[in-house]
């Protein structure tokens, strides 16, 4: 599960260097180097192949974990631990260091909008301006941590954890992947919890939190997917599963690509739900029989990929703005040259970062150890 959980983390580096320069018209990037049709990009295809199940899956994991911190330690000792590891980088964390990636942000939403945003304010008021834009892709453990609170309240309700056994009782036999796959309408009616009506006020905020549905996922990996024979039961038909999943993705890449792949109406599509939900169960199947090992490399990635998450979109976003704006380069050589700074830049802000006592809880959420305390 460790192995799984940062092989998508560098998966979502890699969908945000494609997503950067889409010409799709997904919310978010700067745009690509020509208009589709006429320019198709098919490079797009990436985002089309990730973005139904990686972050769905994500939140899957993280209430597999959380059931098993919460095994291990009582939820007062958990909270705190959570909240110094989630909300701190996703407040204080923006007023330090996420303003900077805050900043680009706004100079490409000013490109596309043909004007200056913050324009003849004061530069304090900019600061707030860029500190509150450079959320990003910090919306993900924002919602982490208000679904730590819900977790937490269901315990409470629920001490003996009887939901949990019976969930257990329930998904445990011969039926287990039979309940996997009717688990898919879970999965494609929980999508239907974002707001339809992209015109409302709050469909921009919801429909990018989507806190309905990526809760309802979380307490699918608290109650169901915590249980280790689910994982065995994957891993034993990971091979169907993968075929299932490549086949579903083709399906939903041939009949929508050119499509914008993010808006409500797309994401809870059934060539979408069917693969979205398939992928999630495939990509656990296929970790759970092939690489349920760890090495040095690995054991580095599951303590780092965290902070490394927290840290790659400045340089999506900085270093992707000037090559687009400030170069001639081809598109290859920028997408060369962004993947390549991403995965490398990325892991060595981090190690800087963590190394300065201060900057390591407030943009990292890494505990400071007081070497004088004995």
């Amino acid at each position: 599960m460790d192995n799984l959980r940062w092989v998508t983390v560098l998966l979502v580096l890699f969908y945000h260097v494609i997503y950067f320069y889409n010409n799709k018209g997904v919310f978010g990037g700067i745009g690509g180097f020509g208009d589709y049709p006429e320019y198709p990009q098919y490079q797009d295809f990436v985002m089309y192949i990730l973005y139904p199940w990686f972050m769905p899956l994500l939140f899957l994991l993280a209430g597999v974990s959380a059931k098993y911190a919460l095994d291990k330690f009582d939820g007062k000792t958990w909270f705190k631990a959570r909240t110094r590891k989630l909300l701190v980088p996703a407040t204080i964390g923006l007023f330090v260091f996420q303003w900077m990636t805050g900043y680009f942000n706004t100079q490409v939403a000013a490109m596309a909008q043909a004007t200056e945003l913050t324009a003849g304010l004061p530069l304090p008021v900019k600061y707030l301006f860029w500190a509150l834009s450079g959320t990003g892709p910090l919306w993900f453990i924002q919602d982490l941590w208000l679904f730590s609170i819900v977790i937490l309240i269901l315990k409470k309700l629920d001490p003996s954890d009887k939901l949990h056994a019976c969930c257990g009782k329930l998904f445990e036999g011969k039926a287990t992947m039979v309940w996997m796959i009717l688990l898919g309408i879970v999965f494609w009616a929980a999508q239907y919890t974002q707001i339809m009506d992209v015109t409302h006020p709050l469909a921009g905020l919801i429909n990018l939190y989507k806190p309905f549905f990526y809760l309802i996922l979380m307490l699918l990996g608290y109650y169901v997917f915590s249980h280790e024979y689910v994982h065995e039961t994957l891993g034993k038909y990971w091979i169907p599963l993968v075929i299932i999943a490549i086949a579903s993705g083709a399906w939903l890449v041939c009949t929508t690509f050119g499509e914008v792949n993010t808006t409500p109406q797309y994401l809870s599509s059934v060539p979408n739900c069917v693969f979205g939900w398939f992928a999630c169960l495939a990509m656990i199947g296929w970790f759970k029989a092939c690489f349920d090992k760890t090495s040095a490399f690995a054991g580095y990635m599951t303590r780092s990929s965290f902070g490394i998450y927290i840290v790659h979109y400045l340089v999506i976003a900085g270093l992707g703005t000037i090559l687009k704006l400030y170069t001639t380069l081809p598109p290859l050589a920028i997408y060369i040259i962004l993947t390549v700074a991403v995965f490398v830049l990325s892991p060595l802000m981090y190690e800087v970062l963590r190394r300065i006592p201060f900057i390591k809880w407030a943009v990292l959420g890494e505990k400071t150890i007081n070497k004088n305390k004995k």
